[in-house]
C-alpha cells in the first residue's frame, strides 16, 4: 500500500507531506484548494507523463517521492535489475526546469516508461473523467476480457489470427493479372540479364578508381623513373649510381685481407651496390607496366562507366547492385512459380482460417460464460449502490475476425422496471454513471492484485440516498484494498478510516496549499463545511457528529 508521500514544489504545495493508511483515506477541501495535486503527485511517481508547468513559480526543479509497504516480490524488480526491499519500496522522481524528468526505484535509476510498467501494479487511479469511458462501447470488450480471465485463450487466438493474416498477406501478395505479370516477368528477366552480362564483382570500383588514379599520372611517371634510371645506371656518356658502386665494390674486394675496417666498409659497399641494382630492377618493372597505361586507362574508364549506369538504376555500390540481382531472381522465381505457390498458400489460408475461427470460438464461449457471471455481479453490485430496479446485459455481436476476435460486446442497461434495455449511453445519468463505474471498479478490483485504488472525485451526480450506498460500498471494498478518495461528499468523507483536508492559503502574497490529518473534532467541523458550502451552525455540526457515528456504527457492523 502507498504509505508515504512527499511533495516538494509541485503548483502550490512548496512542501508536503502525507502519511496514509491502509483501509479508507479521504481527501477533502475547497474547491481549487489542489487535491487534484495530490493526485498529480502520484500519477508522477506511478510513471504518468510530468509537464515543467507543473513546478512550482520561483522553484527550479519539483520533486516526489513515495514510500509503499507490503508490497510483494514483483517480477518487475528481477526484469529489470532493480533491488527488492521486502520491508518498503521507495520511489523518487525529480521534474526538472528543461521538462526532462529522473526517476529512481530503490534508489537505482529508471526510465519513466519501466515505471510506469511498475506503477500499474501498485495503484489504479480512477479519475473523474473515466466514467465516460463507459460511453465507448469498443471498451466494453477489454472489461469484460479482464473479468473473463482469458489472457491464454486471447493469446491462442492471436498466435493463430497473426499467422493467418501473414498467408493472406503473402496469397494477396501474389494474386495480378496476366498482363501485370508479364510486364513484370520482362522487367526482371531484363535487369538480371543487364547485371548479370556485367558481370559486378562486389568492391570492385574501389579497385578500379584507386588503378585510374594511379595510371592518371603515368607520363609524369614515366619521365621521372627515366630520369632516376639514369641516375642509378648511367647511360652511353655517364656510369650511373649503381655502375659507381659496382666500381667501389670491385676496388674494395682486392683489399679485404689487409684490414678489418676496409673489410666491414667492402660489406657496406657490396651492400649499396646491391640494393641500387635491385631498385633499378624494380623501376625497370613499373616503367614496363607503363607502356600500356594509355590502353589500360581507357578499359578501366570504359568499365566504370558501365558500372556507373548501373549503380544509378540499382544501388550506390557494387554490392548494393549484387544485392538487388539478389531479390530480383527470387522475386522472378517467385512469379514464375507463383501458380504453385498460390495453390499451396489457398490451402493453408484455408487451415489457418480454421484454426482462427476455432480459437474465436473457444474465446466466444469463455466470454460468454463470463458475461453472464458479470451481469450478475454487476446487477448485486449496483443494487447496493442503490439501483435495486436496475438490470445490466452484455450484448453480443458476432463480427469478422480481428485482433481481438470475432465479438462485438456492448453494456446495456434498464434503470426501471419496464424500460428496455438500452446502451448506456442512452440511459445513465451522471450519477448513475459514477455508480456503474464504481461497481465495475469493484468487481475488476476483486480480479487483479493491484493492492491501491484511487478515486478522484468519481462522485459527481451522486447526492442524498445514493451517496451513502456509494459510502458504504467504498468502506467495503477499503476491507480487502487501500482506498483513496477525493470527494466533496460528507457522507463518504465520514466512512473514511483516515481524514485529509486540502487547504489553500496566502502568505506573504504568496499562495500556500497545506494537507493536514485530521483528528475527530476537525473532521466534524469539515463535515459541517461539506454540507453547508460555508460556516457551519451548531445545527451542521449536530448533522456532522451524527454522519461519524453513523459511519463508525457501519464500519463496526452495529
Amino acid at each position: 500500500m502507498l504509505s508515504v508521500l512527499h511533495i516538494e514544489n509541485i503548483a502550490v504545495i512548496e512542501q508536503a507531506e502525507v502519511r496514509f493508511d491502509r483501509g479508507f483515506n479521504a481527501l477533502t477541501g475547497e474547491t481549487g484548494a489542489g487535491k487534484s495535486i495530490v493526485i498529480d503527485a502520484i500519477s508522477a511517481i506511478l510513471g504518468e507523463r510530468t509537464y515543467r508547468d507543473c513546478i512550482r513559480t520561483g522553484a527550479k526543479s519539483a520533486f516526489v517521492s513515495a514510500i509503499f509497504t507490503g508490497v510483494p516480490e514483483l517480477s518487475w524488480f528481477a526484469d529489470n535489475q532493480v533491488p527488492f526491499d521486502a520491508d518498503e519500496l521507495q520511489i523518487q522522481r525529480e521534474i526538472s526546469e528543461s521538462g526532462k524528468s529522473a526517476c529512481r526505484v530503490n534508489g537505482r535509476p529508471v526510465t519513466a516508461a519501466i515505471l510506469r510498467q511498475l506503477g500499474m501494479q501498485l495503484i489504479n487511479i480512477h479519475g473523474q473523467h473515466d466514467s465516460q469511458q463507459l460511453f465507448d462501447e469498443e471498451a466494453h470488450l477489454s472489461y469484460l476480457d479482464l473479468f473473463a480471465h482469458d489472457e491464454a485463450l486471447l493469446g491462442e487466438y492471436a498466435q493463430a489470427y497473426e499467422q493467418m493474416q501473414r498467408t493472406r498477406a503473402e496469397l494477396a501478395h501474389l494474386q495480378m493479372d496476366e498482363g501485370e505479370k508479364l510486364r513484370l516477368l520482362e522487367n526482371l528477366r531484363y535487369q538480371i540479364d543487364e547485371i548479370t552480362r556485367a558481370e559486378v564483382k562486389a568492391g570492385e570500383e574501389t579497385e578500379l578508381e584507386a588503378r585510374r588514379k594511379f595510371l592518371q599520372n603515368a607520363e609524369k611517371m614515366t619521365a621521372g623513373i627515366a630520369r632516376a634510371l639514369q641516375a642509378l645506371y648511367g647511360g652511353d656518356s655517364s656510369d650511373g649510381a649503381a655502375g659507381l658502386l659496382g666500381d667501389a665494390e670491385h676496388a674494395l674486394s682486392a683489399l679485404t685481407g689487409a684490414d678489418e675496417t676496409l673489410s666491414q666498409l667492402h660489406e657496406r659497399v657490396s651492400e649499396l651496390m646491391y640494393g641500387a641494382q635491385d631498385v633499378v630492377d624494380e623501376l625497370r618493372a613499373v616503367q614496363d607496366g607503363l607502356d600500356d597505361s594509355a590502353f589500360e586507362l581507357e578499359k578501366i574508364e570504359s568499365r566504370l562507366d558501365v558500372l556507373f549506369r548501373l549503380r544509378r538504376k540499382y544501388g550506390a555500390t557494387t554490392q548494393d547492385i549484387l544485392d538487388y540481382l539478389a531479390r530480383a531472381q527470387q522475386q522472378l522465381d517467385e512469379i514464375e512459380f507463383s501458380d504453385e505457390r498460390r495453390e499451396q498458400l489457398t490451402q493453408q489460408l484455408e487451415k489457418e482460417t480454421a484454426l482462427a475461427q476455432a480459437r474465436a470460438a473457444q474465446l466466444r464461449a469463455a466470454r460468454q460464460a463470463a458475461a453472464e457471471k458479470l451481469e450478475g455481479r454487476m446487477e448485486r453490485e449496483l443494487a447496493q449502490l442503490d439501483m435495486p430496479k436496475v438490470r445490466f446485459c452484455c450484448q453480443f455481436e458476432e463480427t469478422v475476425l480481428g485482433a481481438q476476435g470475432g465479438d462485438a460486446v456492448r453494456f446495456l442497461m434498464s434503470a426501471n422496471v419496464g424500460e428496455a434495455l438500452k446502451p448506456l449511453s442512452k440511459v445513465a445519468s451522471g450519477g448513475e454513471l459514477a455508480r456503474i463505474m464504481l461497481a465495475i471498479k469493484n468487481v475488476m478490483a476483486e480480479q487483479d492484485a493491484v493492492p491501491t485504488l484511487i478515486f478522484d472525485e468519481g462522485d459527481a451526480g451522486v447526492s442524498g440516498r445514493a451517496a451513502q450506498k456509494v459510502a458504504e460500498k467504498l468502506a467495503s471494498v477499503a476491507r480487502h484494498k487501500q482506498v483513496l478518495c477525493v470527494t466533496h461528499l460528507p457522507q463518504i468523507a465520514a466512512m473514511a478510516d483516515v481524514h485529509f483536508a486540502v487547504e489553500k492559503r496566502v502568505e506573504n502574497g504568496r499562495t500556500f496549499t497545506h494537507v493536514m490529518q485530521l483528528d475527530r473534532a476537525q473532521r466534524r467541523a469539515e463535515l459541517a463545511r461539506l454540507t453547508s458550502g460555508g460556516e457551519a451552525s451548531e445545527t451542521m455540526l449536530a448533522g456532522a457528529e451524527e454522519l461519524l457515528a453513523a459511519a463508525e456504527r457501519y464500519k463496526s457492523g452495529a
